[in-house]
């Protein structure tokens, strides 16, 4: 066991024991993370800040239920991807959501290797001027693949974690994850694709103005001469 995740344990102790500021601290090292893992499920602000208040809620009142054999942090995002799972079904009431039933529909062969090509998710997550770039394609993404990559890629969850949080097994999480690298990478390629080839004629349009002798002159400059 980690040191955050013994640390998490003693602060669970602690509150079961009728300490609520316990129950604060896990609060405050946890709420940021849910949210994020929330907005990956619903995308929407009011309905994950919603979910993760919920979530803390039902996991203060069943604390008795955690069992130890778990990390607190395991047991805390599963709680959290249900609760944004019940405000999506608010969202999209024509039709059944479910993380499990996506997560199972294509069984859990391990594809090939792929060859890491640039530009890679993973690192570009976490460069702060693009990272709207990322949010927005993540966005384009299945929302099971989408919460895969989020847990594992983005919060850092082990295999272990992530496949407790699922309910899913190693091989089902390391296939998920490598699909949704592969799509997020594709999509990213074709996103600088498109802007790399405007750029390109952007460049290529004023050096053809300069050529030609057409790139335009000051109206003073021109009166002068």
């Amino acid at each position: 066991m980690n040191m955050t995740a013994s640390d998490d344990l003693d602060l669970v102790h602690a509150t079961q024991n009728g300490d609520m500021s316990a129950f604060e601290q896990l609060v405050g090292r946890y709420d940021r993370k849910l949210l994020r893992i929330a907005l990956g499920v619903t995308r929407n602000r009011e309905d994950s800040q919603d979910a993760v208040q919920e979530a803390f809620l039902k996991a203060f009142q069943n604390l008795g239920q955690f069992r130890e054999h778990s990390q607190f942090s395991t047991w805390l995002i599963r709680i959290t991807l249900n609760q944004s799972l019940m405000k999506l079904r608010k969202q999209r009431t024509a039709r059944e959501v479910s993380l499990d039933e996506d997560f199972q529909a294509d069984g859990e062969m391990l594809p090939v290797e792929v060859a890491d090509w640039s530009p890679n998710p993973e690192e570009l997550y976490r460069v702060s001027e693009l990272r709207h770039v990322l949010i927005k394609t993540l966005e384009e993404l299945p929302r099971i693949l989408r919460t895969v990559f989020v847990l594992r890629d983005i919060e850092a969850l082990s295999i272990d974690q992530t496949a407790a949080v699922l309910n899913l097994s190693h091989t089902a999480v390391k296939a998920r994850l490598w699909r949704a690298r592969l799509q997020l990478r594709e999509l990213l390629t074709e996103y600088f694709g498109k802007h790399k080839e405007y750029r390109d004629q952007s460049g290529n349009g004023q050096r053809k103005q300069t050529v030609a002798g057409l790139s335009p002159q000051p109206a003073a400059s021109a009166a002068v001469l």
